[in-house]
């Protein structure tokens, strides 16, 4: 049967944009659409537009803090209108440089704009400015994405909530933001606007922030955020909000049997994200899907075998860097047919908190149930020179591997540059480096990336004995003392 296209890619965030352009490359004739804008969650809502307001609250916070450089500290006068039309300026410009429509054009893809749904599996309907009309692809890839969550709280309809879709639209500064939800969205903004002058509290149900990430570091991390100002209220199922007519919104949360009541002047749900699934048409596609997205195998491939699914819409992993990852292992199934398979192995994320906090390969619990027998290798940042030199000292990495051989099984990094530490863990576990090979790779000093080859140092150090020793003195008759080992001890 003739199709219009080789490959249809639905959805052109960071995950359609990847795979149209591998396929694209691959010789295939192209077709994305996009129900709104390219470039998706990443370049409006979410990564560029939250590091940027994350940078500028940095700068506030050091510049309060001047003295602990040696300079003078300096009230951050800002106008938060001009900070935030700075924010949308830079999308703007990460948008004509990586996202823009002609980018794509130029690559020999056509670019459409409306909403897609399957009327078979495979055929769409592409419904747009200038009516519907139907397309026919030979292989489709989703990449749909999703949206934020808002939980069915009372009164939510009557309140102007904001989400990661509508955060970064403010004007107006709020003097008082309540957050719930003490994930990755909710720690970030917790720490930039308290850092902007705004006064914060974080309702969390759960007992501490960042749930997945190492329990050790999640706790010095709270403790750096309350330091700053952020108040946290954990155990707390919010029940109701209101919002008054001066536009005062109230949160009700139960804690501990009890009633606690947050008066805020602006409420930002960091409730989590759901799979785009609606609307989509995957009855009539034939495509599996549940409430957490469309389920796919670990080649990304639905249960029809020339539809695949990418990205946030699978609800697997709602990272941009896994969309991407995902999307070229879809590409490379369905038009080079060579099997790839999802890296779930080495999946890292960080979140942009001052400091970072990064991890990759599998958790300490995981380990742990697993029965895995691993070390544990730590290394302090107040141990790295180049932390020391710009003060920025607190955090720790903690290294799991085996300890015979040094295999890398899991990093957490808590400090400053996490993310960039945690890509050299990553690196080195994809190719099976282990910490004897970064004990032995010569990093530049001083540099962030020095504390990962101090930190492979302590699984040498750990090798130390003291039989070994006193054989050696007897062979070559040396003198020193026999130094005990120590599995304590930071060299």
């Amino acid at each position: 049967m003739a199709h219009d296209y080789d490959m249809l890619v639905i959805g052109g965030g960071a995950a359609g944009l990847t795979a149209s352009g591998i396929s694209a490359s691959f010789g295939a004739k192209t077709l994305m659409v996009e129900r709104d804008r390219l470039g998706g969650d990443c370049t409006w809502t979410g990564c560029v537009p939250s590091k940027t307001l994350l940078h500028s609250a940095k700068v506030a916070h050091q510049m309060r803090h001047a003295s602990r450089y040696g300079l003078v500290d300096q009230p951050a006068a800002f106008d938060f209108g001009a900070l935030m039309a700075r924010m949308r300026a830079i999308r703007e410009e990460v948008y004509a440089d990586a996202d823009a429509p002609e980018i794509y054009e130029d690559m020999g893809i056509d670019v459409r704009f409306g909403a897609a749904r399957f009327v078979d599996p495979h055929t769409i309907a592409l419904a747009g400015d200038d009516g519907t009309e139907r397309i026919s692809s030979r292989y489709v890839i989703i990449a749909a994405g999703a949206s934020a969550f808002v939980p069915p709280i009372d009164g939510v309809d009557d309140v102007d909530v904001l989400t990661n879709e509508t955060l970064f639209e403010l004007t107006a500064q709020p003097e008082r933001l309540a957050i719930v939800g003490a994930g990755p969205i909710g720690t970030e903004m917790a720490q930039a606007f308290t850092r902007l002058g705004t006064t914060v509290t974080v309702l969390e149900r759960g007992d501490r922030i960042l749930s997945r990430d190492d329990a050790e570091l999640t706790t010095m991390l709270r403790e750096v955020l309350e330091d700053e100002g952020v108040r946290y209220v954990f155990g707390a199922d919010v029940q109701r909000i209101r919002q008054a007519d001066d536009g005062t919104i109230t949160v009700e949360a139960e804690v501990g049997g009890t009633t606690q009541t947050v008066e805020a002047d602006a409420l930002l749900l960091a409730t989590g994200r759901r799979a785009n699934v609606d609307g989509l048409g995957l009855d009539a596609a034939g495509v599996d899907y549940s409430a957490r997205g469309i389920t796919v195998s670990d080649r990304c491939r639905t249960s029809q075998r020339h539809i695949y699914a990418v990205g946030d819409v699978t609800g697997r992993y709602q990272f941009t860097h896994m969309s991407e990852h995902m999307a070229k292992v879809a590409v490379t199934n369905a038009l080079l047919k060579l099997p790839s398979t999802i890296d779930a192995d080495h999946v890292p994320w960080v979140t942009y908190t001052d400091p970072e906090l990064g991890h990759v390969g599998a958790t300490r619990q995981q380990l742990d149930e697993a029965g895995t027998s691993y070390e544990i290798y730590r290394f302090p940042y107040t141990k790295v020179d180049r932390a020391i030199t710009e003060g920025q000292t607190t955090g720790l990495i903690k290294v799991y591997a085996k300890a015979w051989n040094g295999k890398i099984l899991g990093a957490d990094v808590l400090g400053a540059s996490a993310g960039e530490l945690i890509s050299e863990y990553a690196v080195a576990m994809k190719n099976g480096v282990t910490l004897r090979h970064l004990a032995d790779t010569i990093h530049p000093y001083p540099s962030y990336g020095l504390a990962a080859r101090r930190a492979a140092d302590q699984w040498y150090a750990r090798k130390q004995s003291a039989t070994v020793t006193r054989l050696l003195q007897t062979v070559f008759r040396y003198r020193g003392p026999v130094i005990a080992p120590d599995p304590d001890r930071i060299v």
